[in-house]
C-alpha cells in the first residue's frame, strides 16, 4: 500500500504547550517556588524556545509507505566526518543554540560553562539521534550531520558567553536575577 501522511507541527507541539501551560497554572496557584513572576516568565520563554527548536528539527513529520518510501540505506544519512562539508549552513545551527546557552545558566544559576556546553552537546546529539530514528522509522529524509552537533554546541558556548558578558553590567545583572531567582518573585 502506497501512502504519504503528514503529522503537522501543531498536532504535537500544540498539546505539549497546553500541558506546560496547565502545569504552570497549577504550580502558580499552589505557590510552588519558581512559578511566579520572573521565574515563571523564564520557564515560559524556555518552553516556547524548546517548542521552536522541536518545530525546526522534527516537524512536520512525514511518514511514507510503499512506493513513496525512501529506499536509501539509513547509514547513508549520516555525515560522520567533521567539517568535511562545513559551509554557511552551519550558521543557523549556531544561532539556534545561542538561546539555550543563555537560558541554561538562568534556569540553573550554579551551572558551569563546561556543564552548559556539555548539556548543549547532549541535547544536540539527542536531536540528531531522533532525526536518524525518524528516518529509519518513517523514511522522512532527515540527515544526521556531525557538523550540526559542532555548530549547536558552539552556539551554546556563545550563548553562555553572551549571558556572562551581559551580567557584567549592574542593571542587566539585576534584571536577569529578577527572572532567574525564586527570591525575586512578584506575588
Amino acid at each position: 500500500m502506497d501512502f504519504q501522511y503528514k503529522i503537522p507541527t501543531v498536532a504535537v507541539l500544540g498539546p505539549a504547550l497546553l500541558v506546560f501551560a496547565l502545569v504552570a497554572l497549577v504550580r502558580h496557584r499552589r505557590d510552588a517556588p519558581g512559578w511566579r513572576g520572573g521565574p515563571l516568565l523564564l520557564r515560559s520563554v524556555t518552553a516556547l524556545y524548546a517548542t521552536a527548536v522541536a518545530s525546526l528539527t522534527f516537524f512536520p513529520l512525514w511518514i511514507y509507505g510503499g512506493a513513496y518510501r525512501n529506499e536509501a540505506e539509513w547509514i547513508g544519512q549520516i555525515q560522520p566526518v567533521p567539517l568535511l562539508l562545513a559551509d554557511i549552513t552551519m550558521v543557523p545551527n549556531v544561532i539556534m543554540f545561542l538561546p539555550l546557552g543563555f537560558l541554561l545558566p538562568l534556569l540553573r544559576p550554579r551551572i558551569t560553562r563546561g556543564r552548559t556546553v556539555l548539556t548543549c552537546a547532549l541535547i544536540s546529539l539527542g536531536i540528531e539521534v531522533t532525526q536518524l530514528l525518524q528516518y529509519i522509522a518513517f523514511a522522512n529524509g532527515r540527515a544526521v550531520d556531525i557538523n550540526d552537533l559542532i555548530a549547536n554546541t558552539l552556539g551554546g558556548l556563545l550563548g553562555y558567553a553572551v549571558l556572562r558578558a551581559a551580567q557584567r553590567a549592574a542593571t542587566t545583572r539585576a534584571a536577569l536575577e529578577r527572572v532567574s531567582s525564586p527570591a525575586h518573585t512578584v506575588g
